[in-house]
């Protein structure tokens, strides 16, 4: 089994910064990437950024220029560098970990952490 907790949520006002954190522990062999998603009230879940073990990066429209992501491969982390923060951007912010949990297992498993608030105040 694995385990994915966030930390670094919380209350900011527009135009500050917050650093999501992301740590993903248990049964792990190696993770193929990471990844954040967002769900605002009323709304699907979205995707907000999205990293391999390779380095290669994928960001929504909505957050380039903006956020960051990155990983710490030896400490199977993802974080998330948010600056220029905006109202719209509060939502639960939510990781993901593509884990393959056995060398030689060629299954791989996808895993999400419980979510962290991000409050963005006008």
């Amino acid at each position: 089994q694995v385990q994915l907790v966030e930390s670094g949520g919380g209350l900011v006002q527009a135009g500050g910064s917050l650093r999501l954190s992301c740590e993903a522990s248990g049964t792990i062999f190696s993770i193929n990437g990471m990844g954040w998603y967002r769900q605002a009230p009323g709304r699907e879940r979205e995707l907000v950024a999205t990293i391999t073990s390779g380095g290669s990066t994928n960001y929504a429209d909505s957050v380039k220029g903006r956020f960051t992501i990155s990983m710490d491969n030896a400490k199977n982390t993802v974080y998330l560098q948010m600056n220029s923060l905006k109202p719209e951007d509060t939502a639960v912010f939510y990781c993901n970990a593509q884990v393959k949990p056995v060398r030689g297992y060629q299954n791989i498993y996808l895993y999400w952490g419980q979510g962290t608030q991000v409050t963005v105040s006008a």
